[in-house]
């Protein structure tokens, strides 16, 4: 499975080296998603991370920073969904149905399909999936590969996750709460268990 690990969309203490760690852990792919920051403040986190570890780091905005920083490549949203010209990039994006998926699947590296399960960052986002139709979505070939599972993921949903034949996981509010919560020794651990589901 491709693990993927989003910001916070608030700036945390510490936060270049935490996503050193996250990549030094076995996160394949850091997504930037800070919704409400501008372009400087991008650049500042940017910096703050080692150069060898860009080509793992992909860009919610702001996607002028990612050819002058050599990062992954960039995310589309509604509130970014045109591709720069002269883009030649990694490009994901996300999904929110079936049909969606369906569309995009096909035009970038992959997609986010959410929300999987309640989230836990955005209260009240409630899941939009049954089981059942996600196993319609697998059955049909609408889940695959290409596919990543976003949306109140947490270590014992993995083999679930396994089982709809996602290609991998992408965490947010579980990954940060327990990084401001417990610290970062405490988060490496529970990465283990994570990674190992």
């Amino acid at each position: 499975m491709k693990w993927i690990a989003i910001t916070s969309p608030d700036f945390l203490p510490g936060e270049a080296s935490a996503i050193v760690m996250l990549l030094q852990s076995g996160i394949n792919i850091v997504h930037l998603r800070k919704p409400q920051a501008d372009v400087s403040a991008y650049r500042k986190l940017i910096e703050e991370i080692p150069p060898q570890y860009y080509p793992r780091i992909v860009l919610h905005q702001h996607f002028e920073l990612c050819n002058k920083y050599h990062l992954r490549g960039i995310h589309l949203n509604t509130r970014n969904s045109t591709i720069p010209a002269q883009f030649e990039g990694h490009i994901s994006c996300s999904c929110h149905s079936s049909q969606e998926v369906k569309e995009k699947k096909g035009k970038v590296d992959y997609v986010f399909l959410s929300p999987i399960f309640d989230s836990i960052s955005k209260q009240g986002y409630q899941s939009a999936f049954t089981i059942e139709s996600l196993q319609q979505a697998q059955q049909e070939g609408i889940i695959d590969s290409k596919v990543i599972a976003l949306g109140g993921i947490t270590a014992n949903k993995i083999p679930v996750l396994r089982s709809l034949s996602f290609g991998g996981a992408a965490l947010m509010g579980d990954l940060w709460n327990r990084y401001q919560t417990d610290g970062p020794n405490e988060l490496k651990r529970y990465l283990r268990i994570l990674l190992t589901s």
